[in-house]
């Protein structure tokens, strides 16, 4: 089956007929290729990843909403859903760029048209650094930097290429992963970045990952206030040491409310809100819609208040915990690779052999990754298929 180029976001709910079947992604497998656009969920072969296309579209419009009301822009992290066509969306609704995590990440969107993207991480090595030059002639790029060899080799690179790379010093804001210390380090590693031949110092990143999942809320937000500080600490002893602060960058779904309402942060990294996941809706103070599930096949009814399901390890992540059960009077149990066994009483004992059920995955980001392509739906309709184009692209 030949196929055409995805269709992006825009033009999705125009291709529903039922007699049409969903074109096939360059990076999608032919199997993906299944029912006819309109085909109901229980035409769907299973484990498979839904999205509801009517609750991605409101996730990213109540985000583009809040950043139009601050001073910070949105620059949305694609580590969670890998897919050009929600990447488009977010840009259509106003975002600045596009945020990923890995070189292969950014590759990938490059390939589907984003031009302007931020790898939120530091590029080591010659290898993923002669990639990093090659996308740099596509697209306008940013990396992250902490190490001053990273930087000279950044550098020689760039120049050898004729091209330029965009430079944030990353500064540790509590998570302790990677990052300088405090705004003197900053200060001396800019004033690097600065004077190195085919790169330009961007701005700063400070990430507050260690505070996305925190409980109860109140605290969460008293300790991203007070986090958050030593990127204004920074801030200002790279202004102080003389240089432009372009963009103060950072920011995550679970504190984005903090985080995007403070006057030294200028652009937020959130990327979880567009597709959300049980583990964000757990902690609370996140107003988006989960629009993202997998939908999985009862197997199995070995006793009255048990059902076996075809969506274990391999469908579904469990490093949050385990998903939400979309059936009233149904809970989870347990993993194996290829099973998941659920607990029934009264309310859902009727599940047959053969009936559809829908599942919150805990943790969004690492669920996606197990597949190929979203199934995008629409009151229960297949509407389109898209691909995870930055699926495994973990290099």
């Amino acid at each position: 089956m030949t196929a055409d180029r995805p269709a992006t976001a825009s033009t999705a709910p125009d291709r529903c007929a039922a007699s049409a079947r969903p074109h096939r992604a360059e990076s999608a497998p032919l199997e993906t290729c299944g029912p006819p656009f309109g085909a109901g969920l229980d035409e769907i072969d299973t484990p498979a990843l839904l999205l509801d296309r009517d609750k991605l579209a409101r996730n990213i419009a109540v985000m583009a909403t809040f950043v139009a009301d601050g001073s910070a822009r949105l620059r949305p992290h694609a580590k969670t859903h890998k897919c050009v066509e929600i990447a488009r969306m977010q840009l259509e609704a106003g975002a600045a760029g596009i945020t990923c995590a890995k070189v292969g990440e950014a590759e990938a969107l490059a390939h589907g048209g984003i031009a302007d993207i931020l790898i939120a991480n530091q590029v080591i090595g010659p290898i993923k650094i002669a990639r990093l030059v090659a996308l740099a002639r596509r697209c306008a790029v940013t990396v992250t930097v902490d190490d001053a060899g990273n930087v000279a080799e950044l550098s020689a690179a760039a120049s050898a290429a004729g091209v330029t790379v965009g430079c944030y010093v990353e500064v540790d804001v509590g998570m302790a992963r990677c990052g300088v210390p405090d705004g003197r380090a900053a200060l001396e590693l800019a004033r690097l970045v600065d004077r190195s031949s085919g790169l330009v110092f961007a701005g700063l990143q400070t990430y507050e990952g260690h505070l996305q999942n925190v409980t109860p809320l109140e605290e969460r937000v008293a300790r991203t206030e007070r986090d958050m500080r030593g990127a204004l600490a920074a801030r200002e002893a790279v202004e102080a040491g003389g240089l432009a602060v372009g963009q103060v960058s950072g920011g995550g779904t679970g504190t984005h409310m903090v985080t995007g309402r403070l006057p030294w942060m200028t652009e937020l990294q959130c990327g979880s809100y567009a597709t959300m996941d049980a583990q964000y809706a757990a902690v609370g103070g996140v107003d988006f819609e989960n629009a993202l599930t997998v939908l999985a096949t009862v197997i199995s009814r070995p006793r009255p208040d048990r059902t076996v399901v075809d969506a274990g390890l391999k469908a579904v992540t469990p490093e949050f915990g385990e998903p939400t059960v979309l059936v009233d009077g149904a809970t989870w149990l347990g993993f194996s690779e290829e099973h998941g066994e659920l607990a029934l009483d009264d309310a859902a004992r009727d599940l047959r052999v053969g009936d559809k059920i829908e599942l919150i995955p805990r943790h969004g980001c690492t669920t996606v990754n197990l597949y190929d392509c979203f199934h995008v739906v629409r009151d229960g309709r297949l509407v389109d298929v898209w691909a995870v184009a930055g699926r495994g692209r973990s290099q």
